[in-house]
């Protein structure tokens, strides 16, 4: 394994992977003796920061996706754009996984009162909330237009073909976006989560509200936007500190 030019995560995974196959090998009594049973390994992962998108480049994102809509000449056109918008104000808005939202079902999104049902990582559920009007509307929009195809789906996003919506479909639109705005940095659905937490802890949210928002089985995984809330704190204590305001007569 040349570990120099892999992540620590992918060399793990691929010395487990061969640990288990010797492992059968043993079982099926295909070989008397496992080469890998006196193996010990011993990893220090990097800690990366998530990466985050700027506001201007939000602003950018979202300005774009509202013109395009302005711009359809056609129902079709309508139809994607809005779609598009949809897609990319609920990962915003509310932070899910992309493969959360591919598979949200059409019974688990309550427009009514205003609430998505989200099933996460090792079955777990949540409720969180719609909380943004503007972010409403263009979900009802898009539930009108595509009411028929979305009922006979029976998820809520759906493809052209009528089919659910792909995660690769997501990181396409994406990509569309990022090459249109020529935006400085490549933009991943997940850049949207790591954003919304960033951003709500900006805001003081309690740091365990934003776990069960995100659908995080433990603390130490949300923990991880602390760092970066870090630099807010470093720019408001070089920029608004107190002692900035103090001159020696």
């Amino acid at each position: 394994l040349h570990t120099t030019y892999q992540k620590t995560k992918t060399v793990k995974r691929k010395i487990a992977a061969v640990k288990a196959f010797f492992a059968y090998l043993i079982y099926q009594d295909k070989i008397d003796d496992n080469p890998m049973s006196k193996i010990r390994t011993s990893f220090r992962e990097t800690k990366l920061l998530p990466r985050t998108i700027s506001t201007s480049d939000l602003n950018s994102i979202f300005s774009k996706l509202y013109d395009e809509i302005n711009k359809c000449k056609t129902d079709y056109q309508i139809k994607v754009c809005t779609r598009n918008a949809a897609v990319i104000e609920l990962l915003f808005s509310t932070g899910i996984r992309v493969s959360e939202l591919c598979q949200l079902k059409d019974k688990e999104i309550n427009l009514n009162e205003q609430y998505i049902r989200i099933f996460g990582k090792g079955a777990k559920e949540r409720i969180i909330q719609i909380g943004n009007p503007e972010v409403l509307r263009i979900l009802l929009t898009y539930r009108s237009l595509f009411k028929d195809q979305i009922e006979s789906c029976g998820y809520f996003f759906i493809n052209k073909l009528g089919n659910p919506l792909s995660e690769q479909s997501v990181r396409l639109l994406l990509s569309h976006f990022e090459k249109e705005l020529h935006l400085p940095q490549h933009i991943t659905p997940h850049m949207f989560r790591h954003t919304f937490a960033t951003k709500l802890l900006e805001e003081d949210v309690d740091i365990r509200y934003i776990q069960h928002i995100l659908g995080h089985s433990s603390i130490t995984t949300t923990q991880i936007y602390t760092h970066i809330h870090s630099n807010k704190q470093k720019e408001i204590l070089r920029l608004k500190n107190p002692r900035n305001f103090i001159h020696r007569i």
